[in-house]
């Protein structure tokens, strides 16, 4: 009788320190799946479920022992989806810069610089813009009057022989610099409308411009500028992005793999 009790005793020790060691298993498991939850995740019901960005890898715990068979599926599945495409850095710099259609509205001689012209450009805003660029060995000044250009407009503003020039004319030009052509955007394009690089849909992907200061330190231009090029089809890109406005594809006139600037 005695071995009895003794042996029943013991199965009832044993059972209870069991269920405590399975009930604060089940109490740590759950709290260190609610602090990574609360974190990162999202709370549902009695799931935590933590979705891991574009990867959507799936931490499931739950306040019973069991999840689910098609909870446990579903997160295999998810976990052997192809990633996304990888992140580019040289096209999230050339995103940030500020590349507009514009529209001379007119230009002259600048009066102490033999090599520049100063143009008054139509960018969209309430005022033009007073752009210096150094074309008069390249292009007539009677070519200038009242075309449309691409103008890179985030650049900090710069004091040019007395004249503060604010923006660039975007142009083409062969391998010895020779020949200089603008670019030249679609039939069609308005004034002030941004310009980006890629398919159609990805204009409204376009992110906010990055401000002239960030171009600036950052040296964003410098890393994009290398990269522009004209096809043999005299269309700009950056790699093999297109330069786009609603109206098709940025072009120039006759330089076929030409450098950008």
């Amino acid at each position: 009788m005695a071995a009895a009790i003794s042996r029943s005793g013991a199965a009832l020790f044993i059972s209870t320190i069991n269920t405590r060691l399975h009930y604060n298993k089940m109490v740590s498991v759950s709290a260190r799946c609610f602090s990574i939850v609360r974190s990162h995740g999202t709370f549902t019901g009695r799931h935590y479920s933590l979705l891991r960005s574009s990867r959507t890898a799936r931490v499931y715990c739950s306040d019973s022992p069991q999840s689910t068979a098609a909870e446990a599926a579903s997160a295999t599945a998810e976990e052997g989806a192809p990633p996304g495409p990888p992140p580019d850095p040289l096209r999230e710099s050339a995103d940030s810069l500020d590349i507009r259609v514009g529209r001379i509205l007119k230009a002259w001689r600048h009066p102490e610089a033999d090599s520049l012209y100063v143009e008054e450009v139509d960018v969209g805003e309430p005022e033009p813009r007073t752009i210096c660029s150094g074309l008069v060995n390249y292009i007539p000044l009677e070519h200038l009057q009242d075309i449309k250009v691409v103008v890179l407009a985030n650049l900090k503003p710069r004091n040019m022989r007395g004249i503060k020039s604010n923006g660039m004319l975007m142009a083409a030009s062969d391998e010895s610099h020779e020949n200089v052509e603008l670019l030249i955007p679609p039939e069609g394009s308005i004034p002030g409308e941004r310009i980006w690089f890629g398919s159609e849909d990805d204009k409204d992907k376009q992110p906010d411009a990055a401000s002239p200061n960030q171009v600036q330190k950052k040296k964003i231009w410098e890393s994009v500028q290398p990269h522009l090029k004209s096809t043999d089809d005299c269309v700009a890109v950056l790699g093999i992005h297109p330069m786009r406005t609603s109206g098709g594809m940025v072009t120039c006139k006759t330089l076929k793999n030409a450098r950008i600037s």
